[in-house]
């Protein structure tokens, strides 16, 4: 008997007392399997990252979890394990097919410096104060808007939960508070 084949019964068998409840030869069977995936993988993606390299272990080894029920004992397991890696791979080169397609490749990002001069669209409202003030003369529904969206940074859906408007009046109420917060400061 071969070595491969030996592995793949044992690996058969941690998998079938695995199906029947084991705790322990479950979780020895995942620590091995993710040893051979993650071999396989750098076999045939010796491109990939680290980082990647483990992205797909990782989806292999959910994978063989969510599906672990339909794996027939009687029927050799490497192969079973190959097929669901080798689909894992394939759904991860369209992934990254996908993000690469909308992707902007910068050589150099912005740098940004902690004097306050050099950030001039950050100190656009010198006055804290005079923000504070103009926010208190807001309606109160664009206040509370812009309180929960902007301040609290809360999503649409968080701020709607929170407030009882819909998104679409939230979206309005922050729009005006800020058309009226620019044209408050702007004459102070």
């Amino acid at each position: 008997m071969t070595q491969e084949r030996h592995d793949s019964e044992r690996l058969a068998d941690l998998m079938k007392a695995g199906q029947d409840g084991d705790k322990r030869a479950y979780s020895q069977l995942l620590e091995e399997i993710a040893l051979i995936v993650r071999r396989f993988v750098r076999r045939q993606r010796s491109f990939l990252d680290r980082e990647d390299v483990e992205d797909i272990v990782q989806d292999v080894l959910i994978s063989v979890h969510s599906v672990r029920q339909t794996y027939d004992p009687e029927r050799p397991f490497l192969p079973w394990l190959i097929a669901i890696a080798r689909n894992r791979m394939i759904d991860s080169g369209r992934r990254y097919v996908r993000r690469a397609a909308h992707e902007v490749r910068v050589e150099a990002p912005p740098v940004t410096f902690s004097d306050p001069d050099a950030n001039l669209e950050q100190a656009e409202y010198g006055d804290p104060e005079a923000l504070r003030r103009a926010i208190g003369r807001l309606p109160a529904g664009q206040r509370e808007a812009l309180e929960l969206l902007k301040l609290k940074e809360m999503s649409l859906k968080e701020a709607s939960a929170v407030s009882g408007s819909s998104v679409a009046a939230l979206k309005v109420s922050v729009h005006r508070a800020v058309l009226s917060l620019r044209k408050t400061l702007k004459k102070e």
